[in-house]
């Protein structure tokens, strides 16, 4: 077998033609400058070949749901193992996605709560216990002379056959016919067998056996005891048919007669295994989708299983405008109306189930005296803890025995999350509430649960949002991940991770066409010595990055007092005006609470007098008259179709369109500058509607574009293309990198200097019609600066950015420190949260929260100068900055 793994000729995107190999069951770091190559190599051609060769292995016809996937652009790959790829854009936001669910954990947890819990009454809390047949009898008996009037009591006894599947189950009703039954109950509909009827064999039903049809009369209730026998013959026999089930059914319809239709019944189950003797309630049986909030036998009635429910501020709005606003959101399939009626919107906590996301059953349910919903709260560290109890705790070896198989699962999955510092999330947290960072090293936990072997693992940057502290953790992982007998290939900047790498390949020399090639590869010590690898001269300390502190001149600040929401400890922090801060901490300590949650949301009401989010709970803030506008800068795309582009965005496109307009040719033909848009009809192409691409509904996988036949991706009409500026039309110029760009509109001022502050962040390799779908976290993030620096401001503008270091190498950050100081420079302030030690040495005050995540954290560690952080024995900021700082600069 061969071991490494052999790429040659790989010409994807902007990569030069390259042959390399590696080793398989090494750790393998891909780094270099942002837009080297990095992903194109590990992700459009490693994973995309893998795939594509996966699919072609299946049968023909579930290709024909799969679809062909492109080949990458690439002579030959050898070696190839199955490839899973974990980035950073596979963040679910769907509201049902939750840690749990993600690392699998809550479907163990779930398993086990069926298997080994102890049903309650919901509604007394009494422990409850099997019914025989004849205590349900007894039970139906007092509730008829309980209800009986004057007029006959009529229902029926059902056995529960088919709960919620579909199917046409003719070999079901043949079966109970040949028992000579009569009567069925489809989805709450009598039918007689004997008529000619069908089932949609698509839908799914619910089926009921009716064994017995009962009219009873106060007059024939006095002979009590030939209804009791009856009864309890009908009873068993529907228990034999449904698994000891039963329903009593009480018909309402209006008759005289015992209705052949009726419509209105009231269903009561009963139950030969669980019922509560006091409050007459069965329960119903144990098992694994009781306790799902996505099934409906476990979900909550009220809010379907979110555990909240998303409406209008009705403190902001009448209740009549609010439900008017609500239906028009829901209704609505503009993006742009519900974008616009999210900003008047507030998540509320479900008033019935209080966020728990499960009906009253599913919470009656107990292990040790603790629901399902109370453990998915409890931290992961402490939900570890009780996990490990179980074994001693419970008194049952039947128990015992269950526990084992599921404890063994479970532990796999949460010793590697508390491996890589997410100790501080619990089981419930949303998915998409998490950091890029801490989703992917979620994902990766469920790969490590796996156990997978000889598998190419392909991971990007998943170091993001890690402490320096926790690094080291990482790294374990990784190795361990590598020890399973497979390839880990990472593409990462971290400094700790390339030194811990088996084999690395350093693409570049830069970005974009001026990349795409290797410039190194092997060993830690053959990049260190290499003279061409940027890399290399970085961490050999040949290259440094410079350290720029201002010093903080004047006493304006603004002072948030007593904050206190999720984990902070009613803190009082000040952020220095004019000045770059950056907030740090390990993951979970409370920095983007802190941050996003309260300094964003205070300083914006403050500011502009209204604001619709949620604001971090706080006693006073102080200070906010100094400032114009707050501006949060973080990593969510810049737009939600190809349609959205880096030109569009930064409005250089309405520049082009203009100059376009301006043309001998558009002028002959009567074209103006609406007709070189594609957001418009006219000279766009409307089979595609100007996104080059038509959008492919995969059903049960992601939604996949493919290139449009009728413009081939160009996105406009042919006549609109015939029009040429310096010999170029506009699909052309929107094909140029802003690096070509910036020569091919050298003589344009207002397009000239746009296009220089965008080169100004790198993000020269970017293309000017690049879809900001394929743009990644930080490549939006960046964008979003150079939009801000192109913009004529005076200053008084707080600007607050989330890890901006995401996806930078080295040489990367030393230009966005740059930019960063040039925007205080401006007389503005930025906030960044940050772990990345060269931009916190930079900064001119940093904060530092923590000492933990989650509950151990939430506190102001230590605030002030680089020099401040140091001099703090408690702050984990401080002991690494130590190390990388042999000098501490400025001097106080």
């Amino acid at each position: 077998m061969l071991n490494k793994i052999v790429v040659k000729g790989a010409r994807e995107n902007n990569l030069k033609n390259i042959s390399f190999e590696f080793p398989k069951n090494q750790l393998v770091v891909f780094t270099g400058v942002s837009g080297s190559g990095k992903s194109s190599m590990a992700f459009d051609t490693l994973f995309a070949e893998g795939q594509r060769r996966y699919v072609e292995s299946l049968s023909s016809y579930a290709r024909q749901f799969l679809g062909n996937l492109k080949r990458p652009e690439v002579d030959l790959i050898e070696g190839l193992s199955p490839s899973i790829a974990i980035n950073q854009k596979a963040i679910s936001h769907n509201p049902r996605s939750t840690v749990g669910t993600v690392t699998e954990i809550y479907d163990y947890l779930r398993l086990l709560f069926a298997r080994i819990g102890h049903q309650h009454c919901p509604n007394c809390g009494r422990e409850v216990m099997p019914q025989t047949s004849k205590q349900i009898v007894t039970q139906i008996i007092d509730i008829i002379k309980k209800e009986i009037d004057s007029t006959p009591y009529r229902f029926l006894i059902l056995a529960p056959m088919v709960r919620a599947k579909a199917g046409d189950f003719h070999g079901l009703i043949d079966n109970v016919k040949k028992q000579a039954f009569k009567y069925i109950r489809v989805d709450g509909k009598l039918i007689d067998l004997y008529t000619d009827f069908g089932l949609v064999k698509t839908n799914k039903h619910n089926i009921d056996l009716v064994c017995d049809r009962v009219s009873v009369t106060r007059e024939s209730l006095k002979n009590e005891s030939d209804l009791y026998s009856r009864l309890v013959d009908s009873v068993e026999q529907a228990m034999k048919f449904s698994n000891g089930l039963c329903y009593f059914s009480k018909i309402f319809d209006n008759s005289f007669e015992f209705p052949l239709d009726p419509k209105e019944f009231k269903d009561t189950l009963y139950s030969e295994n669980f019922a509560c003797p006091v409050c007459n309630l069965s329960m119903p049986e144990l098992e694994p989708r009781l306790f799902s909030f996505n099934s409906p036998q476990g979900a909550c009635p009220e809010c379907k299983g979110l555990g909240s429910k998303f409406q209008i501020d009705r403190s902001k709005f009448p209740e009549w405008k609010a439900k008017y606003l609500e239906q028009k959101y829901f209704s609505s399939t503009s993006e742009t109306v519900r974008e616009e009626l999210e900003h008047y919107m507030i998540k509320e906590k479900c008033p019935l189930c209080l966020g728990t996301r499960l009906n009253a059953d599913a919470l009656a349910i107990t292990v040790m005296d603790k629901n399902i919903a109370q453990i998915c709260q409890l931290p992961i560290e402490e939900f570890f803890s009780w996990v490990n109890k179980l074994s001693s705790d419970l008194v049952s070896n039947q128990e015992k025995s269950i526990l084992e198989s599921i404890q063994r699962e479970i532990h796999s999955r949460l010793e590697f999350l508390l491996a890589v510092g997410l100790d501080y999330l619990s089981l419930e947290r949303e998915a998409g509430t998490l950091s890029s960072g801490e989703s992917q090293r979620i994902r990766l936990a469920s790969q490590i649960g796996t156990g997978l072997t000889g598998v190419l693992y392909i991971l990007d940057e998943p170091t993001i949002g890690l402490h320096s502290r926790d690094n080291d953790r990482l790294i374990g992982t990784l190795q361990k991940l590598k020890d399973l007998g497979n390839t880990v290939v990472v593409v990462e900047h971290d400094e700790d991770v390339i030194r811990h790498a088996d084999h690395i390949v350093d693409f570049g020399p830069l970005a974009g066409q001026h990349g795409g090639s290797i410039i190194a590869e092997g060993t830690l010590q053959q990049i260190l010595a290499s003279s061409k690898s940027l890399t290399g001269q970085y961490m050999s300390g040949k290259k440094t990055i410079s350290t720029n502190i201002s010093k903080i001149i004047n006493n304006k600040k603004i002072i948030i007092s007593g904050a206190k929401q999720w984990n902070l400890k009613n803190i009082t922090v000040e952020f220095p005006l004019n000045s770059l801060t950056a907030v740090t901490g390990v993951s979970g300590s409370g920095k983007s609470t802190l941050v996003h949650d309260t300094l964003y949301g205070g300083v914006r009401k403050a500011t502009l007098g209204a604001y619709y989010g949620t604001i971090g709970e706080y006693d006073k803030i102080t200070g906010c008259e100094h400032l114009k506008d707050v501006l949060l800068v973080d990593q969510s795309p810049i737009g939600r179709t190809p349609r959205s582009n880096p030109s569009t965005y930064t409005k250089i496109f309405d520049d082009i369109r203009v100059l376009m307009a301006k043309t001998t040719e558009s002028q002959i033909r009567g074209f103006n500058a609406g007709r070189f848009s594609f957001n418009t009809k006219g000279g766009r192409c409307e089979a595609c509607q100007g996104q080059g691409q038509i959008k492919i509904e995969m059903q049960f996988l992601a939604d996949i574009y493919v290139k449009c036949d009728e413009c081939q991706g160009t996105r406009f009409k042919p006549e609109t293309l015939e029009v040429n500026y310096k010999g170029k039309n506009i699909s052309e110029i929107l094909g140029l990198t802003f690096d070509e760009a910036a020569d091919f509109f050298a003589n344009i001022n207002s397009i000239k200097r746009k296009i220089a502050t965008i080169r100004e962040v790198g993000l020269g390799y970017l293309k000017l019609g690049q879809p900001s779908n394929t743009l990644s976290g930080g490549e939006s993030q960046r964008l979003k600066i150079s939009r801000e620096l192109v913009k004529k401001i005076d200053g008084k503008i707080l600007y607050i950015l989330d890890e901006p270091t995401t996806g930078l190498h080295f040489y990367d950050i030393d230009k966005l420190i740059k930019v960063l100081r040039r925007l205080v420079d401006m007389g503005n302030t930025v906030v960044v949260i940050e772990h990345n030690l060269d931009v916190i040495k930079n900064s001119d005050w940093i904060i530092d929260m923590g000492p933990e995540g989650g509950h151990r954290g939430g506190e102001l560690v230590a605030s002030g100068t680089v020099a401040d952080i140091i001099a703090c024995p408690k702050s984990y900021t401080g002991q690494y900055l130590k190390k990388q700082l042999t000098t501490l600069l400025p001097k106080k």
